[in-house]
């Protein structure tokens, strides 16, 4: 251990340890001279690449886009799916049925008009013609059926309407 002291403190340890620090200089300003070499090198190789524009805010740029698409697409399904649980309660069913109210008139003019949303509740018209006059009944519907009395044609026009299966839904 004493040997190791001694030679510490000797002119040629000073000598050793400043050619390494020489030589640890000289590596790093090599270093230093490849690192800015290369770094030239990557910023010509990303401006050719991007057509004279530096790809690397091309790339920044379309990240940025495609964020904000993102959550663009986020706000449309949230807006989707309310309108989607609105559609439910429109209108989505109709059944008609044409007939003849009287045996003194031609033709199929009377008419029983039922409009369903998809849980089958609306409202079922009624459109008697005679020829000394024409009257409209409208009747709630609520399950496919009414608390007034429905007439043969009506319960056909709420059959057809509940059986058209035209139901709008958004799939994911």
């Amino acid at each position: 251990m004493e040997m190791l002291m001694d030679f510490l403190r000797t002119d040629t340890f000073l000598i050793v340890i400043s050619v390494i620090l020489c030589i640890l200089v000289i590596a790093f300003i090599v270093l230093l001279v490849k690192l800015f070499s290369i770094n030239k090198k990557y910023k010509t190789f990303i401006n050719k690449l991007g057509n004279g524009n530096n790809i690397e805010e091309d790339l920044e740029n379309y990240m940025y886009r495609v964020e904000r698409v993102e959550k663009q697409n986020a706000e449309i399904r949230g807006l989707i799916n309310a309108i989607d649980t609105n559609m439910a309660n429109c209108i989505q069913k109709i059944g008609i049925v044409r007939y003849n109210a009287f045996k003194d008139t031609g033709s199929d003019l009377s008419f029983a008009l039922a409009m369903l949303d998809e849980k089958n509740n609306g409202v079922v018209l009624n459109g008697i013609y005679s020829r000394e006059m024409s009257n409209i009944y409208a009747k709630p519907v609520e399950n496919g059926k009414s608390t007034y009395t429905i007439s043969e044609e009506e319960q056909q026009a709420i059959q057809k309407a509940m059986e058209n299966q035209n139901i709008y839904r958004i799939k994911e």
